[in-house]
Formats: structure tokens, sequence, C-alpha cells
């Protein structure tokens, strides 16, 4: 049964996440690339995430570094299409921000034209800073992105868990606060040790959302795809699975390649019949 209520009057907002910060309710996320999915769960988060994960989940790419800003585009305008609640944040893939503030500026200001996206999000911390308040100053929303970066895997060495170390905490902590005082409205906290999630969530004055991380993040986000048990290929420590549907495809894909082959599908009742003629008057 549908679980969709009449029409929302407005969208959640950037303002309004970013006011969650601390608040007795924490901020609900998932990811989403289609239309369908968006419909779904519009009334269930308050913020859904293009994720650049799409390269994996979506294309079977082995990592997110393939993924284009024309791909991120067009699935950001489906799940706008697909949704009327949620806060819209879209993530910029690899190689279109690093560059400059300005090349930055100029591929976020398409995402957001061309897909209606709230707001869009970066990876990176101190180096990243000034990008962050160069688009903020210009009017582009900016959730920031700290901790394990998947787009940073070939330089970091893979996806290991982050803050392990004295010097490695004090380095994503500092990634942190640079990224908050740049004008992030909320940062993603990803792969940390979870003391060190709790201490950044202590210091910094916007929304931490955490994944893989801490109980103490002002919001929680895992891959849609991740938790419906659709993407199989490795489960992270931290992804809890609610629902087997990748299962329950394969099953139905089986019993209806059982039902053709034994010529039980399609019955009667899936065939168009035709209309009975009508009498002729001279049949009289």
């Amino acid at each position: 049964m549908s679980t969709h209520k009449a029409p929302y009057k407005r969208r959640i907002t950037v303002p309004q996440i970013r006011s969650m910060k601390g608040t007795e309710s924490p901020i609900v996320c998932l990811t989403a690339y289609t239309s369908l999915t968006a419909r779904w769960l519009d009334s269930h988060v308050d913020l859904l995430l293009v994720g650049d994960s799409l390269g994996m989940v979506i294309y079977g790419m082995e990592n997110t570094l393939s993924v284009t800003l024309d791909m991120m585009i067009a699935h950001a305008a489906a799940v706008r299409r697909g949704s009327e609640r949620a806060c819209l944040i879209v993530d910029m893939p690899f190689g279109t921000y690093e560059e400059s503030p300005a090349v930055a500026f100029r591929n976020a200001a398409r995402i957001m034209s061309e897909s209606g996206a709230s707001g869009v999000k970066i990876e990176g911390g101190v180096e990243m800073a000034p990008t962050t308040r160069y688009l903020v100053d210009r009017g582009i929303p900016v959730m920031g992105h700290v901790g394990l970066m998947p787009q940073s895997v070939n330089a970091s060495g893979g996806f290991s868990a982050r803050g392990k170390t004295d010097l490695d905490a004090q380095r994503i902590l500092d990634d942190a606060k640079a990224v908050a005082d740049a004008g992030a409205f909320s940062i993603v906290v990803e792969g940390t040790v979870e003391p060190l999630a709790r201490k950044v969530t202590a210091a910094i004055d916007v929304p931490t959302i955490g994944i893989g991380a801490s109980a103490a993040c002002d919001g929680q986000i895992l891959v849609t795809e991740d938790l419906v048990g659709l993407f199989m290929d490795f489960t992270p420590k931290f992804v809890k699975r609610y629902a087997t549907l990748g299962e329950q495809i394969e099953d139905a894909g089986r019993r209806f390649a059982d039902d053709v082959r034994a010529r039980r599908f399609p019955a009667d009742e899936h065939v168009f019949a035709m209309k009975p003629a009508k009498a002729d008057a001279s049949d009289v």
C-alpha cells in the first residue's frame, strides 16, 4: 500500500536542515538516483542525496571516479521529479571542483540550474575550504564531506576507517572545522572511529551526518541500495539491512522464467480478447 500523503506545500530547505543541529530529532538522509526511489522515500526522510555512489550501484563501476557531471545532473533531475518534500543535495563528481573555485562554481551552477537541486556536496577539508566559501558566497549551498572520502581512495590507501591515530584524528577535526567555518550548512562524516565522530559533532556548529561514524552525529545517511539489499557486492560494517529486495527480484525472475517455459504465462487473464461482433440487422 502506498504511504503517499497529500502534496507538500514546500520542500525542506537548507536553512531548515542547518537549524536541526543539536536537536532531539536526528536528520534522516538516504540516497536516491531515480524518480521511483525518490517517490517511495520522500515522505520519510529529511534529505535525499544523489550520491556519486550511483557509479557503483547503478552503473557497475569499480569506484566513483568515472562518474560524470552529466550523469549526476540527469539522475538529480529524475529525483527532483519524484520528490516533493525532501531537501535535495547532489554530489559533485571527481574532477569537477578541485581545479579552482571558479571551475567549481561553473559546474555547481549547472547542477543547480539543470536539476533543481537544493545544494551540492563536495569532499575535502582544509584544502577545499576556500572553494566552499567561494560557492556559498555566490548562493550555492554546500554540504561538506570529511573522514573517509571515496573520491580520494587511491591517494589514501583504500576504504579503511579513518582517525585511528592522533595525527589522523586531528587532521579530520581540523578539516571539519575549516569546512564549517567556510560556510557549509552540514558535513558528512564518513568511516571514522566513533570517538572522533562524536568529537567532531561537538566541535562544530553545523549538523554532522554520520555514515560509519557515531550515533552522536546530528543525522545519519546510508546508501539506499545497501539498506534494502539490492547492492550485494560487499557489505560495509556500518550498514544495517532492512530488506532483501535483491533476493526477491531474483526469485520473481526465476518464477517468471519457470512460468514462461512451462507455458503457464501468459494465461487467459493476461491477453486481450476480441470483442464480440455486433449482430447485423439483416441477420435478425
